[in-house]
Protein backbone atom coordinates (compact mmCIF):
# COMPACT_ATOMS: atom_id res chain seq x y z
CA UNK A 1 0.00 0.00 0.00
CA UNK A 2 1.20 3.69 -0.90
CA UNK A 3 1.59 5.73 2.24
CA UNK A 4 -0.56 8.52 0.43
CA UNK A 5 -0.24 11.18 3.59
CA UNK A 6 3.17 11.31 3.30
CA UNK A 7 3.28 11.55 -0.33
CA UNK A 8 1.02 14.27 0.09
CA UNK A 9 2.92 16.14 2.61
CA UNK A 10 5.92 15.50 0.69
CA UNK A 11 4.34 16.63 -2.67
CA UNK A 12 3.36 19.83 -0.67
CA UNK A 13 6.69 20.88 0.63
CA UNK A 14 8.04 21.33 -2.96
CA UNK A 15 7.95 25.21 -4.69
CA UNK A 16 5.73 25.37 -7.49
CA UNK A 17 7.69 27.24 -9.64
CA UNK A 18 10.99 27.86 -8.66
CA UNK A 19 13.87 30.05 -10.59
CA UNK A 20 16.37 27.24 -10.05
CA UNK A 21 15.71 23.50 -8.99
CA UNK A 22 17.69 22.11 -5.66
CA UNK A 23 18.32 18.40 -4.61
CA UNK A 24 16.76 17.34 -1.77
CA UNK A 25 19.99 16.85 0.12
CA UNK A 26 22.88 19.50 -0.16
CA UNK A 27 24.99 17.93 -3.31
CA UNK A 28 28.31 19.74 -4.46
CA UNK A 29 27.89 21.96 -7.95
CA UNK A 30 30.77 21.53 -9.69
CA UNK A 31 31.61 23.99 -11.93
CA UNK A 32 33.69 25.07 -14.66
CA UNK A 33 37.16 24.84 -12.62
CA UNK A 34 36.02 21.33 -11.65
CA UNK A 35 35.77 20.19 -15.03
CA UNK A 36 39.51 21.83 -16.29
CA UNK A 37 40.91 20.03 -13.44
CA UNK A 38 39.48 16.60 -14.72
CA UNK A 39 40.37 16.66 -17.83
CA UNK A 40 44.15 18.11 -16.77
CA UNK A 41 44.07 15.12 -14.54
CA UNK A 42 42.96 12.70 -17.25
CA UNK A 43 45.18 14.86 -20.02
CA UNK A 44 41.76 14.28 -21.69
CA UNK A 45 42.18 10.83 -22.13
CA UNK A 46 38.94 8.98 -22.33
CA UNK A 47 38.73 5.14 -22.35
CA UNK A 48 38.45 3.14 -25.86
CA UNK A 49 35.48 2.47 -27.38
CA UNK A 50 34.70 -1.13 -27.29
CA UNK A 51 32.12 -2.90 -29.19
CA UNK A 52 29.78 -4.87 -27.73
CA UNK A 53 27.44 -7.56 -29.26
CA UNK A 54 24.20 -6.19 -30.19
CA UNK A 55 21.50 -8.65 -30.80
CA UNK A 56 18.60 -8.25 -33.04
CA UNK A 57 15.14 -7.97 -31.30
CA UNK A 58 12.65 -9.90 -32.58
CA UNK A 59 10.89 -8.08 -34.36
CA UNK A 60 7.55 -10.44 -34.74
CA UNK A 61 7.81 -10.36 -30.93
CA UNK A 62 8.12 -7.07 -30.28
CA UNK A 63 4.64 -6.24 -32.12
CA UNK A 64 2.94 -9.16 -30.70
CA UNK A 65 4.46 -9.14 -27.01
CA UNK A 66 2.84 -12.04 -24.61
CA UNK A 67 1.03 -11.28 -21.12
CA UNK A 68 3.82 -11.17 -19.41
CA UNK A 69 5.95 -7.67 -19.49
CA UNK A 70 8.61 -7.30 -21.16
CA UNK A 71 11.91 -4.81 -21.89
CA UNK A 72 14.44 -4.27 -24.55
CA UNK A 73 17.54 -2.61 -24.15
CA UNK A 74 17.89 -0.10 -27.01
CA UNK A 75 20.87 1.19 -25.75
CA UNK A 76 22.12 3.03 -22.56
CA UNK A 77 19.23 4.54 -21.00
CA UNK A 78 16.64 3.88 -23.96
CA UNK A 79 14.55 0.72 -23.08
CA UNK A 80 11.12 -0.31 -24.85
CA UNK A 81 8.90 -1.32 -21.84
CA UNK A 82 5.80 -3.22 -23.05
CA UNK A 83 3.06 -4.20 -20.98
CA UNK A 84 -0.92 -4.08 -21.22
CA UNK A 85 -1.15 -2.65 -24.14
CA UNK A 86 1.58 0.17 -23.57
CA UNK A 87 4.81 0.26 -25.58
CA UNK A 88 6.68 2.67 -23.53
CA UNK A 89 9.93 4.03 -23.98
CA UNK A 90 12.23 5.67 -21.75
CA UNK A 91 14.59 8.51 -22.37
CA UNK A 92 14.90 8.32 -26.13
CA UNK A 93 18.36 8.47 -27.96
CA UNK A 94 18.75 7.44 -31.12
CA UNK A 95 20.97 9.59 -32.83
CA UNK A 96 24.81 8.90 -33.80
CA UNK A 97 25.97 11.42 -30.97
CA UNK A 98 24.45 12.27 -27.51
CA UNK A 99 25.47 16.51 -28.07
CA UNK A 100 24.49 19.77 -28.89
CA UNK A 101 25.65 19.29 -32.88
CA UNK A 102 25.36 16.67 -34.64
CA UNK A 103 29.57 16.63 -35.88
CA UNK A 104 31.14 16.64 -32.13
CA UNK A 105 30.44 15.37 -28.78
CA UNK A 106 30.35 12.00 -27.48
CA UNK A 107 29.96 9.18 -30.07
CA UNK A 108 27.99 6.01 -29.62
CA UNK A 109 30.22 2.79 -29.45
CA UNK A 110 27.25 0.66 -30.39
CA UNK A 111 24.51 1.35 -32.60
CA UNK A 112 20.97 1.81 -31.08
CA UNK A 113 19.41 -1.96 -31.45
CA UNK A 114 16.30 -0.50 -32.86
CA UNK A 115 15.94 2.34 -35.63
CA UNK A 116 12.68 4.78 -34.54
CA UNK A 117 11.43 3.14 -38.10
CA UNK A 118 12.14 -0.57 -36.57
CA UNK A 119 9.84 0.37 -34.00
CA UNK A 120 6.38 -0.89 -32.88
CA UNK A 121 3.64 1.77 -32.28
CA UNK A 122 4.66 3.91 -29.47
CA UNK A 123 1.75 5.52 -27.14
CA UNK A 124 3.65 6.67 -23.73
CA UNK A 125 7.86 8.15 -23.63
CA UNK A 126 9.36 8.47 -20.14
CA UNK A 127 12.13 11.38 -19.62
CA UNK A 128 13.97 12.01 -16.53
CA UNK A 129 15.76 15.39 -17.17
CA UNK A 130 17.19 17.29 -20.31
CA UNK A 131 20.76 16.12 -20.46
CA UNK A 132 21.64 15.62 -24.18
CA UNK A 133 22.37 11.55 -23.46
CA UNK A 134 18.84 11.73 -22.42
CA UNK A 135 16.68 13.23 -24.73
CA UNK A 136 17.30 14.32 -28.03
CA UNK A 137 16.32 16.53 -30.26
CA UNK A 138 16.61 14.68 -33.32
CA UNK A 139 15.47 11.88 -31.69
CA UNK A 140 12.43 13.77 -30.67
CA UNK A 141 11.59 15.19 -34.02
CA UNK A 142 11.68 12.10 -35.50
CA UNK A 143 9.33 9.64 -32.90
CA UNK A 144 6.91 12.95 -33.31
CA UNK A 145 7.46 12.99 -37.25
CA UNK A 146 6.00 9.00 -37.21
CA UNK A 147 3.45 9.12 -34.28
CA UNK A 148 2.65 12.38 -33.68
CA UNK A 149 -0.28 12.49 -30.72
CA UNK A 150 -0.07 8.86 -30.58
CA UNK A 151 2.23 9.32 -27.81
CA UNK A 152 1.87 10.54 -24.01
CA UNK A 153 5.44 12.09 -23.20
CA UNK A 154 5.84 12.17 -19.11
CA UNK A 155 8.23 14.83 -18.04
CA UNK A 156 9.59 16.32 -15.17
CA UNK A 157 8.68 20.12 -14.17
CA UNK A 158 10.15 22.52 -17.01
CA UNK A 159 10.45 20.31 -20.12
CA UNK A 160 7.36 20.84 -21.67
CA UNK A 161 7.95 23.64 -23.37
CA UNK A 162 10.81 22.93 -24.87
CA UNK A 163 9.11 19.84 -25.99
CA UNK A 164 6.06 22.17 -27.32
CA UNK A 165 8.56 24.32 -29.87
CA UNK A 166 9.50 20.76 -31.61
CA UNK A 167 5.51 20.22 -32.26
CA UNK A 168 4.63 17.52 -28.86
CA UNK A 169 1.22 18.04 -27.95
CA UNK A 170 -0.22 15.64 -25.25
CA UNK A 171 2.26 16.11 -22.33
CA UNK A 172 1.71 15.07 -18.59
CA UNK A 173 3.93 17.09 -16.95
CA UNK A 174 4.22 16.58 -13.11
CA UNK A 175 6.79 17.98 -10.02
CA UNK A 176 8.15 15.66 -7.03
CA UNK A 177 5.78 13.09 -5.63
CA UNK A 178 3.26 14.17 -7.62
CA UNK A 179 1.42 11.28 -9.51
CA UNK A 180 -1.58 11.42 -12.66
CA UNK A 181 -3.40 8.76 -13.97
CA UNK A 182 -3.56 7.70 -17.77
CA UNK A 183 -6.79 5.01 -17.82
CA UNK A 184 -5.47 2.64 -15.26
CA UNK A 185 -1.71 3.00 -14.91
CA UNK A 186 -0.67 5.97 -12.44
CA UNK A 187 2.49 7.71 -12.83
CA UNK A 188 4.65 9.30 -10.08
CA UNK A 189 7.30 11.25 -10.59
CA UNK A 190 9.54 11.13 -8.06
CA UNK A 191 12.75 12.62 -7.32
CA UNK A 192 16.67 12.00 -7.72
CA UNK A 193 19.93 13.73 -7.15
CA UNK A 194 21.43 15.44 -10.23
CA UNK A 195 20.58 18.32 -12.18
CA UNK A 196 19.44 19.69 -15.74
CA UNK A 197 20.48 21.76 -18.53
CA UNK A 198 21.35 21.74 -22.08
CA UNK A 199 23.40 25.22 -22.37
CA UNK A 200 25.24 27.82 -20.29
CA UNK A 201 22.35 29.13 -19.80
CA UNK A 202 19.69 27.39 -18.13
CA UNK A 203 21.40 25.18 -15.29
CA UNK A 204 18.65 23.95 -13.22
CA UNK A 205 16.05 25.27 -14.59
CA UNK A 206 14.42 22.68 -15.18
CA UNK A 207 13.68 19.56 -12.84
CA UNK A 208 15.16 15.89 -12.99
CA UNK A 209 13.47 12.58 -11.78
CA UNK A 210 12.92 9.06 -11.76
CA UNK A 211 9.18 7.66 -12.74
CA UNK A 212 7.44 4.94 -11.01
CA UNK A 213 4.33 3.63 -12.97
CA UNK A 214 1.77 1.28 -10.79
CA UNK A 215 -0.59 -1.04 -13.10
CA UNK A 216 -3.28 -2.74 -11.63
CA UNK A 217 -1.10 -5.73 -11.14
CA UNK A 218 2.23 -4.74 -11.57
CA UNK A 219 4.86 -1.98 -10.98
CA UNK A 220 7.54 -0.44 -12.94
CA UNK A 221 10.58 2.05 -11.68
CA UNK A 222 12.49 4.14 -14.42
CA UNK A 223 15.60 5.70 -12.09
CA UNK A 224 17.09 7.98 -15.16
CA UNK A 225 20.17 9.75 -13.98
CA UNK A 226 21.28 10.10 -10.28
CA UNK A 227 23.70 10.06 -7.28
CA UNK A 228 22.96 8.57 -3.95
CA UNK A 229 21.18 10.45 -1.14
CA UNK A 230 18.80 8.79 1.60
CA UNK A 231 15.80 9.67 -0.50
CA UNK A 232 15.48 5.92 -2.86
CA UNK A 233 14.95 4.39 1.58
CA UNK A 234 12.40 7.21 1.86
CA UNK A 235 10.81 6.34 -2.06
CA UNK A 236 11.12 2.60 -0.53
CA UNK A 237 9.27 3.13 2.71
CA UNK A 238 6.00 5.26 0.93
CA UNK A 239 5.48 2.77 -1.52
CA UNK A 240 6.51 -0.64 -0.97
CA UNK A 241 7.71 -3.70 -2.73
CA UNK A 242 8.76 -3.08 -6.47
CA UNK A 243 8.38 -5.30 -9.15
CA UNK A 244 10.73 -4.22 -12.08
CA UNK A 245 13.68 -1.29 -11.48
CA UNK A 246 15.54 0.03 -14.21
CA UNK A 247 19.25 1.47 -12.95
CA UNK A 248 22.25 3.14 -14.12
CA UNK A 249 25.44 1.52 -13.12
CA UNK A 250 27.67 3.64 -15.61
CA UNK A 251 29.54 6.57 -15.84
CA UNK A 252 30.96 7.30 -12.20
CA UNK A 253 34.53 7.65 -12.31
CA UNK A 254 36.31 10.06 -10.93
CA UNK A 255 34.47 9.38 -8.06
CA UNK A 256 35.30 13.01 -6.33
CA UNK A 257 33.67 14.66 -9.52
CA UNK A 258 31.03 12.19 -10.50
CA UNK A 259 30.04 10.96 -7.13
CA UNK A 260 27.71 13.85 -6.50
CA UNK A 261 25.94 13.02 -9.87
CA UNK A 262 26.29 9.29 -11.07
CA UNK A 263 25.94 5.98 -8.68
CA UNK A 264 28.61 3.61 -9.17
CA UNK A 265 27.18 -0.19 -9.26
CA UNK A 266 27.85 -0.65 -5.32
CA UNK A 267 25.24 2.09 -5.06
CA UNK A 268 23.07 0.71 -7.92
CA UNK A 269 22.74 -2.48 -5.46
CA UNK A 270 22.34 -0.68 -2.14
CA UNK A 271 19.23 1.09 -3.85
CA UNK A 272 18.10 -1.95 -5.59
CA UNK A 273 17.40 -3.06 -2.00
CA UNK A 274 16.54 0.29 -0.61
CA UNK A 275 13.13 0.90 -3.25
CA UNK A 276 12.57 -2.54 -2.53
CA UNK A 277 12.61 -3.82 -6.07
CA UNK A 278 12.44 -7.60 -7.00
CA UNK A 279 13.64 -7.46 -9.93
CA UNK A 280 16.46 -4.82 -11.62
CA UNK A 281 17.79 -4.25 -14.41
CA UNK A 282 21.16 -2.24 -15.56
CA UNK A 283 21.66 1.15 -18.02
CA UNK A 284 23.31 3.68 -18.89
CA UNK A 285 26.75 2.47 -19.23
CA UNK A 286 28.25 0.19 -22.70
CA UNK A 287 26.67 2.77 -25.45
CA UNK A 288 28.65 6.23 -25.20
CA UNK A 289 32.06 6.93 -23.53
CA UNK A 290 31.43 10.16 -20.88
CA UNK A 291 33.88 9.26 -18.10
CA UNK A 292 36.85 7.93 -17.03
CA UNK A 293 36.01 3.95 -16.44
CA UNK A 294 36.78 1.20 -19.10
CA UNK A 295 33.50 0.49 -21.18
CA UNK A 296 33.25 -2.58 -19.55
CA UNK A 297 34.05 -2.21 -16.16
CA UNK A 298 30.52 -1.42 -15.00
CA UNK A 299 28.95 -5.02 -15.39
CA UNK A 300 32.05 -6.32 -13.84
CA UNK A 301 31.76 -3.99 -10.53
CA UNK A 302 28.19 -4.80 -10.56
CA UNK A 303 28.71 -8.73 -10.11
CA UNK A 304 31.79 -7.63 -7.67
CA UNK A 305 29.06 -5.93 -5.78
CA UNK A 306 26.60 -8.21 -5.99
CA UNK A 307 28.48 -10.84 -4.33
CA UNK A 308 29.97 -8.74 -1.55
CA UNK A 309 26.07 -8.14 -0.24
CA UNK A 310 24.92 -11.64 -0.94
CA UNK A 311 22.38 -10.79 -3.56
CA UNK A 312 21.65 -13.29 -6.38
CA UNK A 313 22.95 -11.84 -9.80
CA UNK A 314 19.62 -12.99 -11.04
CA UNK A 315 17.83 -10.53 -9.10
CA UNK A 316 19.92 -7.47 -10.77
CA UNK A 317 20.47 -8.61 -14.70
CA UNK A 318 22.43 -7.07 -17.42
CA UNK A 319 21.47 -7.43 -20.45
CA UNK A 320 23.25 -7.43 -23.97
CA UNK A 321 22.27 -4.46 -26.35
CA UNK A 322 18.94 -5.72 -28.43
CA UNK A 323 18.34 -8.02 -25.38
CA UNK A 324 14.66 -8.30 -24.62
CA UNK A 325 13.68 -9.55 -21.21
CA UNK A 326 10.54 -11.74 -20.10
CA UNK A 327 9.79 -10.31 -16.90
CA UNK A 328 8.15 -12.98 -14.49
CA UNK A 329 5.56 -11.79 -12.67
CA UNK A 330 5.15 -14.53 -10.17
CA UNK A 331 5.65 -13.07 -6.30
CA UNK A 332 6.75 -15.75 -3.91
Amino acid sequence: MIDRERLAALAAEEPENPAVYRNRFATPHHGLRDFLRWQWDSRGRFPHHQRFPVRQPDRQQLANPGELPQLTWIGHSTFLFQYRGWNLLTDPVFSERCSPVAFAGPKRAVPPALTIDQLPPINAVLVSHNHYDHLDRASVKQLQARFGRDILWFVPRGVGDWLRKLGVERIIELGWWQSEFHGQVEAFCLPTQHFSGRGPGDHNRSLWCSWRLHFPDFSFYFAGDTGYAPLFKEIGDIFGPLDLALLPIGAYEPRWFMSPVHINPAEAVTIHQEIRARQSVAMHWGTFVLTDEPMDAPPQALAQALAEQHINPEAFRVPQHGETLIIDTHHE
